[in-house]
């Protein structure tokens, strides 16, 4: 009489273990690099409302704020600052950069800081002194003054 094979042989399940190690071992860090990357965005979306303000100075022109004082949400600069779960606080310099500092998403990004930079015209800064009154071009996220690596940026926050 034959004898019919029945289940697995430990090989064949050795092998699926094998697999599933593997697959684990790369999926694990490409997760965590995409949580980081999602409570980044939050980062970015406290910084936007500066953004619109900012723009709004510019166009209208008159006499530039000092640092911290364009009024939205800077540490610092009187009123209420912006703190969030993941953001420690904002700050403005001169020409409207916004700067935010990361807290409490991971070691890898805490207490650097994020920039986002009001352009004047494509790949140039503004500059408050000789910009005002004109409007601005765009903004460019994560470029000159950013501390964090980029792979854990948005992907709309890469400094391109």
């Amino acid at each position: 009489m034959r004898n019919l094979q029945k289940g697995f042989t430990l090989i064949e399940l050795m092998i699926v273990v094998a697999i599933i190690g593997i697959l684990a071992a790369v999926a694990l860090p490409a997760y965590q690099d995409y949580t980081v990357r999602a409570r980044m965005s939050e980062v970015i979306l406290a910084m936007s409302a500066c953004r619109t303000t900012i723009t709004e100075v510019y166009q209208t022109g008159g006499t530039p704020p000092a640092a911290n004082q364009w009024g939205c949400g800077e540490t610092g600069g009187g009123g209420t600052p912006v703190v969030t779960k993941y953001v420690q606080g904002l700050t403005t310099n001169d020409d409207g950069v916004v700067m935010a500092t990361i807290q409490n998403i991971s070691t890898d990004v805490n207490t650097k800081t994020v920039t986002l930079i009001p352009l004047a015209k494509a790949g140039a800064a503004a500059d408050s002194t000789t910009d005002m009154g004109t409007g601005l071009f765009g903004w460019i996220c994560g470029s000159t003054g950013t501390t964090i690596d980029k792979k854990f940026l948005p992907g709309s926050c890469r400094g391109i």
